[in-house]
């Protein structure tokens, strides 16, 4: 299997972007695991923009397939005093599919503080969480991840997804490249309590980063999403991120379409 390392080190680098193949380990149906599109955008935007502030925000859209032989492009949209704004986009001879904006930002002093991003109550400490089986996973997850139950099986039938989640990639990316491709690891939340099977699609994806420095216990990071809406095909789901000492990583909110 070509891991994510792999995969960036094999790009073809020319001044207007990087050209690669999206490998058929990193597929999602017909096309690449979100979180793999959104770590690459990261990736090039990391190069264009030279040395940069820590990554603080992230808006990510899936727009069409991403599979085949892409190209991945770059561009500083704006250079501030304290923050640096750097577009990214992924596109086929289809045209584009994915698109990025990313804000780095320089930390600054301010009066107020604020941290409320308790864990979930009823989460499973990682030294005592059960490894999700193989067969129940995606072939992408079973190939580049390892993945445990982050919540007790009663808990796991509401519209609600919780899991401890590693890269094998661990340690061979840059960090906030690492934590991109782990974010978007879990299912949509309102899979447990869906009648049956329906296409699913991710389309937005909203990341705000609470720390410039993201680091866990041999990389392990606890991934929850909470779906609060599903209607006429959208559902919404709130997503949250906390390192193995159950510290606050990231937080976001994603919308998913849901064809049926």
């Amino acid at each position: 299997m070509t891991g994510f390392a792999q995969v960036l080190a094999a790009a073809e680098r020319h001044d207007d972007g990087w050209e690669l193949e999206v490998p058929e380990s990193w597929l999602q149906g017909r096309t690449a695991y979100g979180g793999f599109s959104s770590a690459l955008a990261l990736a090039v935007a990391q190069q264009a923009g030279g040395e940069l502030a820590p990554l603080r925000s992230a808006q990510l859209a899936m727009m069409a397939p991403v599979n085949g032989k892409i190209v991945a492009r770059a561009k500083v949209e704006r250079q501030g005093r304290n923050a640096t704004w750097i577009s990214a986009h992924l596109s086929s001879g289809a045209g584009m599919a994915f698109a990025a904006n990313f804000v780095f930002m320089r930390p600054t002093a301010n009066t107020l503080e604020i941290n409320d991003r308790p864990l979930p109550d009823s989460v499973v400490p990682l030294d005592d969480a059960l490894p999700i089986p193989a067969d129940a996973l995606t072939v992408f997850m079973r190939s580049h991840f390892d993945v445990r139950f982050g919540m007790p099986e009663a808990d796991r039938k509401r519209p609600e997804m919780c899991w401890w989640l590693r890269s094998r990639d661990h340690g061979r990316l840059d960090p906030m490249v690492e934590l991109m491709l782990c974010g978007d690891g879990l299912p949509p939340a309102v899979i447990p309590v869906m009648p049956q099977p329906v296409p699913i699609s991710s389309m937005h994806w909203q990341v705000n980063l609470l720390t410039a420095t993201p680091q866990s216990r041999d990389g392990w990071w606890l991934l929850r999403s909470t779906g609060d809406y599903a209607q006429q095909g959208c559902s919404s789901q709130g997503m949250g991120l906390w390192n193995a000492g159950g510290e606050p990583i990231a937080t976001g909110i994603q919308s998913v379409a849901l064809f049926g």
